[in-house]
Formats: C-alpha cells, structure tokens, sequence
C-alpha cells in the first residue's frame, strides 16, 4: 500500500507533463547540460546532509501513508534530469529518519512502478509498430536489464550495512 502511495505523485506529475509536451514543450530547458550538472550537484550535496544528519531511528515498519506521500513527492524531482529517482527517494527518507538500509530498500522498491510506469509509453509505441524483432531485442534487453540490477541491488544492500551514501555523493 505504502508503495502505491509514494507512487501517484510521480503518475499524476508525469501525466501531466506528457500531456503539456514535456518533450518539446516549454519545459524543454530542463534538459540543457547546466541544468543536469547543477541538479547532480545540488542533490548529491543533499543526500550527503541528509545521511550524515538524519537519525537512524526508523525502520520499515514505521513507515505511514504521510512519510510514503513525503517520499513520493521527492520521487517526483527525479523528473529533472540529472536528479537521481534513487537518490532523492533515499535523500527524502533519510531526512525522515529512516535508516540506510531501510531507505535503501523502500526507495529500490519505489523504482518497479516508476520504472514500469516509464516504460509504458515506449512499450505502447513498439507493440503497436509491429516489429517482432524489435520487440524480441527489447524483452532480452530488459531481461538482462532486470538480472543486472538484482546483483547491483544485492551488492548495494550489503555495502549499507557497513557504510553510508558518501561514494554516492563523491560520483555525483
């Protein structure tokens, strides 16, 4: 529920935009390359005060519909290139008080609906174009996609449990 929750700003915000023409509408600046290395910049930096000032006192099963609408909120920064849907969802928990791994988890699960939510479009447009070849390449490379991502998920959920976001920040 919780998930589903976080999840309907980002729908409602994305649908709108894709409606106003987010593509090549007014909001097109947004993509300009200043834009995107200010926004890693500003939001690595936020990540970083975050996980050093926010408390750790808060597990999963603290999590309320609030602290769930407060999260999926953040999520929808990530619609600025260069935000990092990750990195804000774990930013805006942290800033909640929920720990590392906790964030780490909730926010990487917050990704399957969005990610899907995403792809839908360009699902849409390549079933309808007919191109079974296409559609084939695209199926194998969202399986391997997926796979990829399990080992990086699992890698990431061991490396928070010894240490904090700080190589995030550093890459950002």
């Amino acid at each position: 529920i919780y998930l589903v929750v976080a999840t309907v700003p980002l729908v409602i915000v994305g649908a709108l935009l894709l409606a106003g023409g987010y593509e090549d509408g007014e909001l097109s600046w947004l993509r300009r390359i200043d834009v995107i290395g200010w926004s890693m910049l500003i939001f690595g930096i936020v990540l970083y005060a975050a996980d050093r000032m926010g408390m750790t006192v808060r597990r999963i099963e603290h999590l309320t519909v609030g602290s769930s609408l407060l999260i999926g909120a953040a999520q929808v920064l990530a619609l600025i290139p260069g935000t990092s849907r990750s990195g804000i969802t774990m930013t805006a928990a942290r800033m909640l008080g929920f720990e590392r791994g906790e964030t780490a988890r909730f926010s990487l699960l917050l990704s399957i609906p969005a990610i899907l939510a995403s792809a839908l479009p360009s699902s849409i447009s390549l079933y309808q174009s007919g191109d079974s070849a296409l559609g084939f390449d695209a199926a194998i490379v969202a399986l391997l996609s997926f796979a990829t991502a399990i080992v990086a998920i699992a890698a990431m959920m061991r490396w928070l449990k010894h240490a904090g976001f700080t190589p995030f920040v550093i890459y950002r």
